[in-house]
C-alpha cells in the first residue's frame, strides 16, 4: 500500500503541477503584485512520526503590525485578494511540491501546528503514524464545523482504514467541495478554535 500510495502521489502531483502551471504562475504574479514578497508562505509543521517540515502555501495576508510591533490578528491582515485565493483553494496548490518532495501525501491527516504535539492523547497522536496530506477524511466530513475531538477521531479512523480506494473517494469528495466552495477552505468564515488539550480551546485559524 505504501509504495503504491507514494507512486500515486508522485504521478498525480506531477500531472497536476503541469496541468495547473498557468494557474500557479498567475496566482504567484497576483500575490507578488498585491502583497509583495515573499510569494510563498512557509510554516513548520509535523510530518510522519512528528518529524518537522515546512509546508508551502501562497501568501494571503499582509505583514501589518500594531504599535507594539506585534502582527495584527489574521482577519485584519487577510486581504480581499487573499480571501478569493482561499475561497478557490489556490493557496493550497504549492503543497503539490511538498507531495513531490515526500513531506506530504495527497491524502492524510492535515498537518497542524508543532505546538500541538505534546497536547495530544496517546490515541490522538496516532494521526502521525502516516504521512500527512493536503486533504483528508476529516476535511471531507466537516472540517472546521466539527470539534477537535471529532476531527482527531476521523484522522485515526483514516489511519486504521486507509486504502487506495478510500484515498480516491476522499480526493473525489474534495474536488466536489472545492467546485462548490463548500467548507474546504473557509477559515475566515468559520474560524477553528486553537487546540490546547483537555477541551481548553481559543479562537485561531490554522490547518
Amino acid at each position: 500500500m505504501s509504495i503504491i500510495k507514494r507512486l500515486f502521489d508522485i504521478i498525480i502531483s506531477f500531472i497536476l503541477v503541469l496541468a495547473l502551471s498557468v494557474i500557479l504562475i498567475i496566482t504567484a504574479l497576483v500575490v507578488r503584485n498585491k502583497l509583495g514578497s515573499p510569494i510563498i508562505f512557509k510554516q513548520k509543521r509535523p510530518g510522519k512520526n512528528g518529524k518537522p517540515f515546512y509546508v508551502y502555501k501562497f501568501r494571503t495576508m499582509t505583514d501589518e503590525k500594531d504599535q507594539h510591533g506585534q502582527l495584527l490578528p489574521d482577519n485584519k491582515r487577510l486581504t480581499k485578494v487573499g480571501r478569493v485565493i482561499r475561497k478557490l483553494s489556490l493557496d493550497e496548490l504549492p503543497q503539490l511540491f511538498n507531495v513531490l518532495k515526500g513531506d506530504l501525501s495527497l491524502v492524510g491527516p492535515r498537518p497542524l501546528l508543532m505546538e500541538y504535539l505534546p497536547l495530544y492523547s496517546q490515541e490522538q497522536a496516532r494521526r502521525h503514524e502516516v504521512r500527512p496530506g493536503i486533504t483528508g477524511w476529516a476535511q471531507v466530513n466537516g472540517r472546521n464545523a466539527i470539534s477537535w475531538e471529532e476531527k482527531f477521531k476521523l484522522d485515526v479512523w483514516y489511519v486504521d482504514n486507509r486504502s487506495f480506494w478510500l484515498d480516491i473517494k476522499i480526493l473525489f469528495l474534495t474536488a466536489l467541495k472545492v467546485l462548490k466552495s463548500e467548507g474546504v477552505n473557509q477559515d475566515e468564515q468559520t474560524p477553528m478554535k486553537k487546540f490546547e488539550g483537555n477541551n481548553c480551546e481559543k479562537v485561531s485559524s490554522n490547518g
